[in-house]
């Protein structure tokens, strides 16, 4: 005779089948994101300061072990990110395409752009706007003023919150638990004899920008560069991005950003703010 099957073990067996199915697919889910997740952070780490790397150099900025570092490289040199001539890795034309998806779909850069312009024009220096990412100032819209030698970051760049004025200005809207966050997300060290590279000296500049509406940074991230930033609020009066200026310490000092660059940049994110 032939046996006649149980209807609870085949719904029980069909139940399994489904759940180790499902177990499967998140296993193969969660090592693609893992993935993704380290080709990203070995992209993040390219940067003004780190233009090329080894091996070696992306598992220690991203945190990683040689062989998923390498791994990684070498996907993305094969998919037209980066180039490699033997030993260095470098960024290629193609990376701009995933900073340009934000750009060119986000308003916020798009109206700020003519804004931006104008007060180069009037100022004769490069003039940004920058918003906040986990510890970093991000440059999403810059005006560059003609100059042999440029200032500042270009765009898509980005500058550590805790010591450039842009980033105290973007970590002033916060409460102070979510600046400790973001602060603590970034190692803090000091790039110039100049730079208050301690929390609580950093905290103290980010309450005195909340107070005065703008900040400054005084040659704390290179000697001879200094810069200025303002907020833009969007509608309910929160900080979503911030103005900046940078102009070489021997062409401009303090009392001239004060004096003449403040009110400019104080302008311009005015009129940005009643564009958003």
């Amino acid at each position: 005779m032939t046996p006649v099957k149980n209807p609870v073990n085949t719904e029980a067996d069909a139940l399994s089948s489904v759940e180790d199915e499902s177990r499967t697919i998140q296993a193969h889910a969660k090592e693609g994101m893992g993935g993704l997740a380290k080709g990203l952070a070995i992209i993040e780490a390219f940067g003004p300061n780190t233009t090329r790397m080894t091996v070696s150099d992306a598992a220690n900025l991203a945190d990683l072990s040689r062989p998923a570092a390498r791994r990684c490289l070498l996907t993305l040199v094969e998919h037209g990110y980066l180039a490699h001539d033997g030993k260095f890795f470098t960024p290629l034309p193609r990376m701009l395409r995933l900073g340009g998806a934000y750009l060119s779909t986000s308003s916020l850069p798009q109206i700020a752009q003519p804004l931006l312009a104008s007060t180069r024009d009037k100022l004769q220096e490069s003039v940004s706007l920058a918003v906040l990412d986990e510890g970093y100032a991000v440059f999403i819209a810059r005006a560059e003023a003609v100059r042999i030698v440029s200032t500042g970051v270009k765009l898509g760049g980005r500058l550590p919150a805790y010591c450039s004025a842009t980033g105290r200005v973007l970590l002033a809207g916060l409460p102070e638990e979510q600046a400790r966050a973001h602060l603590e997300s970034v190692p803090m060290k000091r790039l110039t004899d100049r730079t208050v590279a301690n929390l609580d000296g950093v905290l103290r500049a980010i309450r005195r920008a909340a107070e005065d509406g703008y900040a400054i940074s005084d040659e704390e991230i290179e000697i001879g560069m200094s810069a200025m930033a303002v907020p833009v609020k969007n509608s309910a009066g929160q900080i979503e991005a911030a103005v900046s200026v940078s102009v070489y310490s021997g062409r401009v000092n303090i009392e001239t950003l004060r004096e003449t660059f403040l009110p400019a940049l104080r302008e311009t994110a005015g009129r940005l703010q009643r564009s958003l």
